[in-house]
C-alpha cells in the first residue's frame, strides 16, 4: 500500500526526483519587485514595500489594521504583550503546535496552560476550553480570571488554526469572553482560510500570520499583526520599531522596543507572492481534492476541511490507524525520497514545558500518534 502512495504522489508532482513537504513557488513578479527595492537602496525596514504589503494584508484579511513583522513569532510576542500578558501570568494554547506559539507566550514570562484539541478541526476545543475553565477559574482583582489550582491570572487565550484548517474561533471567543480572557489568534499557516466567510486572524483582539519559507506565501522570514483596533495597531508598529519617537535626527526611544520590523527586501518578495494566493490557494485545494479521492479509496482518512470553513490546505494530512503504523509509513516514505513528517512533537513534552498545566489532552495525543502529513507544496 506504502508504495502505492509514493507512486500516486509521485504522478501528482511529475517527478523521480527528491519531493519536499512544501517548498516556495515562485511564478509572478519576485524577481522584479526584490530588483526594484535594491535599486531604491531601500533594503531595511523603510520602503514602498512594507507600506504595501501592510495594505495588501487588510485587502485580503478584511482587517482595518496591518502591521508587518520580522517573523510570525515576534508577532505573537508583540500580540501578547500588547494584549496584557506579562511575567508570572498564564496563557492558554493547544499542545498541537508548532514550538513558536508555546516559544512567544514564554518570551512574555508567562507559561502556557495546554488544554486539549478537537478531532474535527485540530484547533483548541471549545468544550474542553469551557471545561477547564468552569472547573479552574475565578475571578480575580480588576476582574481578571485567575487560575484556582495555581493562583495565577489566566490572562490570554491564543487558538491556532492549525495546518490551515480553522478552529471553532467563534465559540472560543464566547468561552473566552464569559471569563474576561482576551483572545489571540495564532493563524501563521492560514492565510486565505476563512471561517463562516470571514478569515481567520480576524475574529480576536489581534490575529498574527507567518510568512515562512514553508508557507503558502512566503518572503523567506515575515509576519504580519492584523487587528481593527487603531490603537493597538499604533502601538504594534512603535515597538517592533525600536520603540523610536520620530525626529529629524535625534535618537529618543519612550520604552523598551523591538527591532522586528519586516525588511523592505522582504516586503518586496512579500506583495509579489500575495498576488498570487487565489491561484495558490486553488491550486492546494485542487491538489486536497485529489488527494482526499484517493486515501478514500484505500481506507485511509484524509483530514478534510471543518464544518463552516474554507481551508487553504497548507499542509495536508492523513490519519493512520496506530503510532506503529505511522512510524512505519513515515519510515518508507522517507526511505522512497518522498518527505512525510508527523504532526508536531506534542508541546507538554518537551523538556521546557513539561510542568505546564494540562487537562489530560486525550484527544491531542490520539492525533499525535496517527497524523502524518504529505507533500502539499503547489504543483507547476
Amino acid at each position: 500500500m506504502y508504495q502505492n502512495i509514493v507512486d500516486f504522489i509521485r504522478k501528482i508532482y511529475h517527478t523521480e526526483a527528491f519531493i519536499p513537504l512544501h517548498e516556495p513557488r515562485f511564478a509572478g513578479n519576485e524577481k522584479a519587485y526584490v530588483m526594484n527595492a535594491i535599486d531604491s537602496t531601500f533594503v531595511s525596514s523603510v520602503g514602498e514595500y512594507v507600506n504595501r504589503f501592510e495594505e495588501m494584508m487588510c485587502r485580503i484579511t478584511g482587517a482595518k489594521y496591518s502591521v508587518a513583522t520580522v517573523n510570525g513569532t515576534a508577532a505573537l510576542h508583540i500580540a501578547l504583550k500588547l494584549a496584557g500578558v506579562g511575567h508570572g501570568d498564564e496563557v492558554i494554547a493547544p499542545p498541537l503546535s508548532f514550538v513558536a506559539t508555546a516559544n512567544a507566550i514564554s518570551y512574555c514570562g508567562a507559561l502556557p496552560v495546554f488544554l486539549d484539541v478537537d478531532k474535527a478541526t485540530l484547533g483548541l476545543d471549545p468544550e474542553a476550553l469551557s471545561d477547564f475553565l468552569k472547573c479552574h477559574a475565578t475571578r480575580g482583582p480588576g476582574n481578571s480570571c485567575l487560575n484556582r489550582a495555581t493562583g495565577k491570572r489566566i490572562a490570554a487565550c491564543v487558538p491556532v488554526h492549525i495546518f490551515g484548517h480553522p478552529c471553532r474561533i467563534d465559540e472560543i471567543l464566547q468561552v473566552c469572553g464569559d471569563y474576561g480572557i482576551p483572545v489571540v489568534e495564532d493563524a501563521a499557516e492560514s492565510l486565505g482560510s476563512l471561517y463562516k466567510g470571514r478569515h481567520t486572524g480576524t475574529f480576536g483582539l489581534m490575529g498574527i500570520y507567518s510568512f515562512n519559507g514553508n508557507k503558502t506565501v512566503t518572503c523567506g522570514g515575515g509576519g504580519a499583526i492584523v487587528t481593527d483596533d487603531e490603537t493597538l495597531a499604533k502601538r504594534a508598529k512603535h515597538v517592533t520599531t525600536t520603540a523610536k519617537i520620530p525626529h529629524p535626527y535625534e535618537y529618543v526611544h519612550d520604552e523598551t522596543g523591538y527591532n522586528y520590523r519586516m525588511p523592505n527586501l522582504n516586503a518586496a518578495l512579500a506583495c509579489a507572492q500575495l498576488e498570487q494566493l487565489d491561484t495558490f490557494i486553488d491550486n492546494k485545494r485542487e491538489l486536497a481534492a485529489r488527494y482526499a479521492t484517493f486515501f478514500r479509496g484505500i481506507g485511509i482518512d484524509f483530514i478534510h476541511e471543518p464544518l463552516n470553513a474554507r481551508s487553504n490546505y497548507w499542509l495536508n494530512a492523513i490519519v493512520l490507524e496506530n503510532l506503529a503504523q505511522r512510524d512505519a509509513f513515515l519510515e518508507f516514505t522517507n526511505q522512497a525520497r518522498v518527505m512525510t513528517r508527523p504532526c508536531w512533537r506534542l508541546m507538554h513534552r518537551l523538556p521546557m514545558f513539561r510542568e505546564c498545566q494540562t487537562d489530560g489532552l486525550k484527544q491531542a495525543q490520539w492525533l499525535e500518534e496517527r497524523v502524518v502529513n504529505i507533500p502539499s507544496s503547489v504543483r507547476l
